[in-house]
């Protein structure tokens, strides 16, 4: 049984990173009509009252306590802080340029699993990192000879820094249902969010092109609702670090679909670095993946 449950673990890891890696076209879809903020808002908001829906219908409790602000403050982490600086720091840095810095995520979740006394740390874990860290620079060669601007960089590592954390606290309240995190994780980053957007003075319309629609209803659908409730279920079976490099995995699919949609060019760079995340994604997160990471006590720390 328990070999059958970690086949379904390992399927939900690969299908994160499959449906995620549209999100990137979809956000780009997005923001050709709407604010950065403004269409995150949106996002996170409407998913957010889609899973509440799910709750209902499957008579989940709502976390109380402890469980509720830990989810909380995964969505503060994740959907709030997390994005608002990823959406900032994208709008100067080139999106390749951009996953380099993403891909630290595993590296970093690990570190601050250890220090945070969560999980032990793992050889293996971060030879992948570094590996995986190699082929997206590969894959963005043309980003970096591109002039990097300091705030930007900064903004995207502080990004990072809030995914990889907001994954360690996801094991911080492993009664939570993965639906029950999620929706009040994105209520409350959307609520948080919206006040950006009015601060920012960005214009909040409805969208009006079809294409726009159809980017949000994939980015609502797929690429919150299923994608993060897949997410949080990994987290919970392999740990904060192994799940976390599907942040590196990602790319490779958004490579794919950036390809088939926006007809963008394949050059022997995104050959070379995809094979290269494959080869760390591989090494640090799926070889012997049969058990979760060691994690250790885990203490009243939310």
């Amino acid at each position: 049984m328990a070999q059958q449950t970690d086949r379904g673990t390992l399927a939900a890891f690969v299908l994160v990173s499959v449906l995620a890696g549209g999100n990137a076209v979809g956000i780009r879809f997005s923001n050709r009509e709407l604010d950065p903020l403004w269409g995150a808002s949106l996002r996170f908001a409407s998913a957010a009252l889609v899973l509440l829906v799910v709750m209902a219908v499957l008579k989940l409790p709502m976390p109380r306590g402890r469980d509720f602000r830990g989810s909380a403050f995964y969505g503060l982490l994740n959907f709030a802080a997390g994005f608002a600086l990823i959406y900032y720091g994208l709008q100067e840095l080139h999106a390749g340029f951009g996953q380099i810095l993403l891909a630290l995520v595993p590296l970093l979740t690990l570190l601050l699993a250890v220090v945070e006394r969560q999980e032990t740390f793992r050889w293996a874990a971060a030879a992948g990192g570094v590996i995986a860290l190699m082929g997206i620079v590969v894959m963005s060669q043309g980003a970096l000879r591109e002039a990097i601007p300091l705030v930007s960089v900064l903004a995207l590592v502080g990004g990072a820094v809030c995914f990889a954390q907001a994954g360690i606290v996801v094991g911080w309240v492993p009664a939570v249902h993965p639906v029950s995190m999620n929706a009040i994780g994105m209520a409350v980053g959307s609520a948080v969010l919206i006040v950006g957007s009015v601060v920012t003075g960005e214009s909040r319309a409805i969208p009006d092109v079809a294409e726009t629609w159809a980017a949000l209803v994939y980015l609502i659908v797929i690429g919150s609702v299923v994608v993060f409730v897949l997410l949080v279920f990994v987290i919970k079976r392999w740990g904060a670090s192994r799940a976390a490099y599907t942040l590196v995995l990602i790319p490779v699919f958004t490579v794919m679909y950036s390809v088939w949609l926006l007809d963008e060019p394949v050059g022997w760079e995104l050959l070379a670095g995809g094979a290269l995340v494959l080869v760390g994604v591989y090494v640090g997160a799926l070889r012997g993946s049969s058990s979760r990471a060691e994690p250790l006590a885990v203490t009243d720390t939310v």
